[in-house]
This record gives C-alpha cells, structure tokens and sequence, in this order.
C-alpha cells in the first residue's frame, strides 16, 4: 500500500513516455520486436511442411516398355515425385550418396513382358531414408500409383485391390527408420550455432558495457588480430562440445559411424569458424549484450526450421528452400549426416562445403568493415 502513496499520474505518464522514447531510438531492438513475430508467422504457416511433395527422383530405366513409362507419368502427376532423369545404376547410386535425390527408381529387365504374362516382377525404390520423416509419405503412394496405372492400362483387371509386381522398398543409410539416427547428428549443428553465435556475439558487446573496450581499441592490434584472437579460444570449446556429443551418439544412440572421424573434425572445424565469425559480426554491430542476443535468436529461428533439422527441406516451398541454403547450418547437417551414415569421403564434400565458405567470407568481411568503422 505504502507503494502507492503518494502517486502521481503525470511523473507516470513522464516515465511511460520515456520509454517509448527510448524504444524509438533503440532501431535493432523496436525491429526485433516486430521482426520476430512476422518471421515466425511466415516460417510456420508458408515454409513448414511435414509432408514433403516434389521430392527429387532417379529413374533406372533397365526395361522402358509402355507400363514403366506409365507408371513414371503416375509418379510425376501424384506431384509426390519430380523426376531428375534416367540414369544407370552407378550413377543412382552416386546421386543418393550425394543427396542429390531422394529416391531411385528401377525398373528390371523383362519388366513389361513378366506383367504381361501375369508373372509379378519386382520393382526396386530405393529411399534416401537419414531422414525417414522425408520418405513416409511418398512410399505409401508408390502402391496406390501401381493400381492407378494397371488401371488405366490393364482393362482386362476390374478393380484390382494390389498392383500386380512386387514393390520392394529398400530405406538406405537408415533401414529401421530409426529417428536418433537423423536427430543426433543434426544436433551437433544446432548446438554449435546456438553456443557459437551466442558466446561470441557477446564477446565485444560485454567489453564495451564494461569499458575495457577502449583499452582494446588503445593497443596497436588489427582488426583481424581482435577477431581471430576472440575467435580461437570458442574453437577449442566447440571442439569438446562436439566430441561430448560424438560419444553420447555412440554409446547412449548406437548411431553409427561409417566415416572418417578426422573428416567429420575436419567439416565441423569449418563450420565452427563460419559461427563464430558471424557472432563476432553481431558483437561488432550490436550496441549491448541484449542487441547482441536478439541478432543471435533472429539468426537461429530459421536456422532450426529452414535447415531441414525439425522439418524435411524438401518439402519447404521453392524460396523457403533458397534462404535455407543461405544458412551454413543446411549444408551441414548434410555434411555430417553423409559422413557418420553413408560413410561419404572427401570427394563428396565440396558441394555443401564451398557455400559455408562463400558464408564465412561474406560474414568475415562485414565484420571486418563494421569493426573498422567503431575505431574511427
């Protein structure tokens, strides 16, 4: 009650306006504040899909009678499938081990003939499956697509209730469809962005609140000296995050590891850096602590649903799927899951490597400039 004695409206209203006028000059957080919910508005009700369509398709054409072209045309209208082209086996496979499809079709020798003559062939799909949320869908059509197509086709059957081959379906990488085998290596991802963004965004920013910056800037050290000298010190703390999280993966969620260990450091050191430059990018920018970290939650929302982590990426609309391979943690959670699941070497890499590198550049650089800019 004693709170209230004594109160007078216009000191009040004084202090209210005070804050709106404070607001107004702080531009970053006022547009944070409207930022982040129109982004979450657009990010759930346009780019979010659980069940993804126009999922890239290899066809192995090993018999291109009239029914295995029917039934391509059945896949490309169900609009589950986009059909990339024909290819032989060798190149099927390589497609997969890159990421390039999700799925590869084939069809046998003898395929239209053993229809014809009412003997079942078998049908070949196999699945990208290290992320089984990706495939379900599209494989549960595959059946209802056979009896579209005998159909339409075979008139001598009425109303078949099965397709008349076998549909063998075989989910690569990961055939039990076990969840932790997608998850746990996609959280090496998240975690670095969240701790290396964060921890370096306020690196500066903490400095300059405690008035040691100016000391900073007093000494003789270059712009690249002060970021590469806050930078190597996260290095080594993301490099014991990541191997705590290899031996949970391995001894807590028997995820396997068909790669080469020093090959996943490899890829994971340049992710690291490509984080940290961007946090230090932030604390160059960012006027405190609290700019700093709203510039780090905007950064990682659509890092976590666009990179294809919560959500199947191919299942996101077409400019969903651009700014998602602007984020470096897209072309990662490639990286590691081709390297721990299908073993991918060096040779596999360079495709998602190269746009974390065009990233850290870019980053690298506007860090550099707006550093430049706080000494004059």
């Amino acid at each position: 009650m004693n709170g209230f004695s004594g109160f007078s409206f216009s000191r009040w209203i004084g202090i209210l306006l005070k804050e709106f006028i404070q607001l107004k000059r702080d531009r970053l957080t006022f547009g944070m504040i409207i930022g982040i919910p129109i982004m979450q508005l657009m990010l759930f009700g346009f780019a979010i899909n659980s069940d993804p369509k126009h999922l890239p398709t290899a066809v192995v054409m090993a018999d291109p009678g009239p029914f295995a072209r029917a039934y391509v045309a059945a896949m490309r209208n169900s609009d589950y499938f986009k059909i990339v082209g024909s290819v032989n086996e060798r190149e099927a496979n390589d497609l997969l081990e890159r990421s390039k499809v999700q799925f590869v079709v084939t069809f046998p020798p003898g395929f239209n003939r053993d229809l014809v003559r009412g003997k079942p062939p078998v049908l070949l799909v196999e699945a990208d499956a290290t992320d089984p949320m990706a495939t379900g869908g599209a494989i549960s059509v595959l059946n209802h697509l056979g009896i579209d197509v005998i159909a339409q086709d075979m008139p001598g059957l009425n109303r078949p209730s099965a397709p008349p081959f076998e549909l063998r379906v075989h989910r690569r990488y990961n055939p039990e469809g076990i969840t932790a085998y997608n998850v746990v290596p996609g959280l090496l991802g998240v975690i670095l962005t969240m701790t290396m963004v964060l921890m370096t965004g306020l690196a500066m920013t903490r400095e300059r609140e405690r008035g040691t910056f100016e000391n900073l800037l007093a000494t003789p050290a270059t712009p690249v000296e002060v970021m590469t000298g806050k930078i190597v010190p996260y290095i080594l703390i993301g490099l014991i995050q990541v191997t705590l999280v290899l031996l949970a993966a391995r001894w807590v969620f028997n995820v396997p590891m068909y790669g080469n260990l020093l090959l996943l450091y490899g890829v994971v050191l340049l992710f690291i850096c490509a984080n940290l430059t961007l946090g230090i990018t932030f604390s160059s920018i960012a006027r405190n602590q609290l700019q700093a970290m709203q510039m780090t939650f905007f950064f990682f929302l659509p890092s976590m649903l666009l990179s294809g982590f919560m959500f199947p990426f191919r299942g996101m609309p077409e400019w969903a799927q651009v700014v998602g391979n602007v984020l470096p943690l897209t072309h990662f959670l490639v990286l590691v899951r081709g390297i721990m699941l299908k073993g991918n070497g060096v040779n596999m890499l360079w495709d998602q490597v190269w746009p974390i590198l065009l990233f850290m550049g870019v980053v690298l650089a506007l860090g550099l400039k707006t550093f430049r800019r706080t000494l004059d």
